[in-house]
């Protein structure tokens, strides 16, 4: 089962003209999920603050799939679909809570980075010890549908 990374209602200053939320706080909630998946990982502050570690998104794709109006209440559904010893290919989407449709997804690479060094290294061992519980745990779960996307037009010839 995906792991329920963050709820939250739409607030009114997050809709736009048209009544919907504005695509960037799809981001915003997708970054606060993302916030709580590094807090389950053992990288919360204190875990930071332990191992000098922290994670960098290095690639987001999103898709919008439903509209989303002010006041509605909203949870993520966050999955690892694979990693290795510095990085995690995540899925998140976005839902109303106990419903099955998706209303947004977004397919993330995220990075560990040593802060003081600057540059990538591999997980802790105790984060990397998390990271391999929750990827036995999402093994057997269907990739979903928006992962590995490409954005593009077909050329007309």
């Amino acid at each position: 089962m995906t792991l329920v990374t963050y709820q939250t209602s739409i607030h009114s200053d997050w809709v736009d003209y048209n009544g919907h939320l504005r695509d960037a706080f799809y981001l915003l909630i997708f970054s606060h999920a993302t916030d709580a998946l590094m807090d389950a990982l053992g990288l919360d502050e204190a875990g930071r603050a332990r191992t000098g570690h922290t994670l960098y998104t290095l690639e987001c794709h999103l898709n919008f799939l439903a509209e989303v109006k002010e006041g509605e209440r909203v949870q993520v559904r966050t999955q690892l679909l694979a990693h290795d010893a510095k990085r995690l290919h995540i899925h998140h989407a976005l839902y109303r809570p106990g419903e099955s449709a998706s209303l947004a997804e977004s397919e993330q690479m995220l990075m560990n980075i040593d802060s003081a060094a600057g540059r990538a290294a591999p997980f802790d061992a105790q984060v990397a010890d998390k990271v391999a519980q929750l990827a036995s745990e999402h093994q057997g779960l269907p990739q979903p549908a928006c992962v590995g996307r490409v954005i593009g037009l077909r050329r007309v010839a």
